[in-house]
C-alpha cells in the first residue's frame, strides 16, 4: 500500500506537472475544487503557491459541516434538552456555534450527548436504552448517506421503536448546478469530489458539462492527482472542451456504488434543502420515505422552526460560494480561530477557513 501511495507523491513527477502548470500563459481561469478533503490537501501540499497569476483556484462547498444551516444546530440542542433523549452525533458538529451555545457545550452542562464513529453504533444505544429516545444527527452528503440508510433500514428490520434521524442530508450535483449558473462567481471548470464520486459516478457531472459547458475532473487527494486534474483542465478549458474526465478510476467508476445509491433510494427521497451561505437549492436534500418517516426527529420538536441570523462579520456564506478568501474575512484568525470558531467553514476539519488557519496560507 504504501508503495501505492508513493506513486502518487513522487518528487520528480510532481515537479514536472508543477513546471507545467506554472508555464500556462493563457487568458485568465477559475477552477473550483468542491470536495473539503481537497481543500485540505491542496492547503497541505502548497499547490496554490505554484499557480500562476491567470489561474484562480478557490473552494466550494465541498464540507457538510460548513453548509449546515444554524436552524438544524438550534433544533438538535432542543432535542439535547428533552429528559428523555440520547443525542448520537459525528465529532464535527459538536463545536458548531448556536447563538451562546454549541453541543459540545450543551454536554459538558449535562445533557446526554455522543460521538459515533459510524450511525450503526446507535443500534446497541437503543437497545441498550429502550426508555430513551436515540437521534441521530444525520448531517451529511453521499459519502456517508448511505450508512444513514442502512441505519434505517437494520432499524426497521429489527422493530426498534426509539431510534429517530434528525437528518440534513445534501446532494452535491444541484449545489454545482446553482455555482454553475451564478455568473458572478465565474466558473471555468471543476476538481470533483472522489469520496462522494465513488458512490454517485460521473453523470450527473456530464449533466452539469452540457447544460452549463462547464467541464470537471474527478480525482484523488495526493498532489500527483490534484495536479494531474489541474493540468486536465488547463487543457480542456484551453480547447473550448467542456468535458468531464477521470483521473481516480482506480475507486471511481462510471455508474458508482450501486448498493449504495439504492441503499439511499430505498429510505430517502428528494426534498428542498436550506444550505448555509447558499440558501435554498430546490431537489438538494433526502427525507425519510413514509416507510421510515416514523423515524424522523424533526417530529419530536416542539417548536416548528428556530430563527437564526448569522453571527455578525462572518462571511462563511460568501466563503462557501467561492466568492472570498478567508483572508478577506475581518474575524480570520481574531476572534474566530479554530479554539473559538464563528462559522462553521472554521470548526470543520475540512472546512475552508481551518485549512487556511492550519496551513497559514
Amino acid at each position: 500500500m504504501r508503495e501505492i501511495l508513493e506513486g502518487f507523491r513522487d518528487k520528480n513527477i510532481g515537479k514536472n506537472l508543477a513546471d507545467r502548470i506554472a508555464s500556462y500563459d493563457g487568458p485568465k481561469i477559475s477552477i473550483m475544487e468542491v470536495c473539503g478533503t481537497h481543500t485540505m490537501s491542496i492547503a497541505r501540499y502548497g499547490i496554490r503557491s505554484i499557480l500562476p497569476d491567470s489561474i484562480r483556484l478557490v473552494s466550494g462547498p465541498g464540507c457538510p459541516v460548513c453548509v449546515t444551516p444554524g436552524y438544524y444546530i438550534g433544533s438538535s440542542i432542543e432535542l439535547a434538552g428533552y429528559d428523555d433523549v440520547i443525542i448520537a452525533t459525528f465529532g464535527d458538529l459538536m463545536r458548531i456555534p448556536f447563538k451562546d451555545s454549541c453541543l459540545l457545550k450543551e454536554k459538558s452542562e449535562g445533557r446526554d450527548i455522543r460521538v459515533v464513529y459510524s450511525p450503526l453504533e446507535c443500534i446497541n444505544l437503543a437497545l441498550d436504552n429502550p426508555l430513551k429516545k436515540i437521534v441521530f444527527l444525520s448531517v451529511g452528503f453521499e459519502t456517508t448517506i448511505p450508512v444513514s440508510a442502512l441505519l434505517a433500514i437494520n432499524t426497521l428490520e429489527l422493530g426498534i421503536k426509539n431510534l429517530y434521524l434528525l437528518t440534513a442530508n445534501k446532494t452535491i450535483p444541484e449545489a454545482l448546478k446553482l455555482l454553475s449558473s451564478d455568473k458572478d462567481i465565474g466558473i471555468d471548470g471543476f476538481i470533483y469530489p472522489g469520496h462522494v464520486s465513488a458512490v454517485i459516478g460521473d453523470m450527473l457531472y456530464k449533466e452539469i458539462a452540457e447544460c452549463y459547458a462547464i467541464g470537471g475532473v474527478i480525482t484523488g487527494f495526493d498532489p500527483l492527482d490534484i495536479l494531474g486534474a489541474i493540468i486536465r483542465l488547463i487543457d480542456n478549458i484551453s480547447a473550448r472542451d467542456p468535458r468531464v474526465e477521470n483521473l481516480y478510476s482506480r475507486i471511481v467508476k462510471p455508474e458508482g456504488n450501486i448498493k449504495a445509491i439504492n441503499a439511499i433510494n430505498e429510505v430517502f427521497e428528494k426534498c428542498d434543502s436550506i444550505w448555509r451561505g447558499l440558501g435554498l437549492i430546490k431537489g438538494s436534500g433526502l427525507m425519510l420515505r413514509e416507510k421510515y418517516r416514523h423515524m424522523d426527529a424533526w417530529n419530536l420538536l416542539d417548536s416548528s422552526s428556530i430563527s437564526y441570523d448569522e453571527p455578525k462579520g462572518c462571511i462563511c456564506g460568501e466563503i462557501l460560494k467561492g466568492k472570498a478568501t478567508p483572508d478577506e474575512c475581518s474575524l480570520f484568525g481574531k476572534t474566530c480561530t479554530p479554539l473559538t470558531p464563528v462559522g462553521s467553514c472554521m470548526v470543520s476539519s475540512e472546512g475552508t477557513c481551518a485549512a487556511y488557519q492550519k496551513y497559514n496560507i
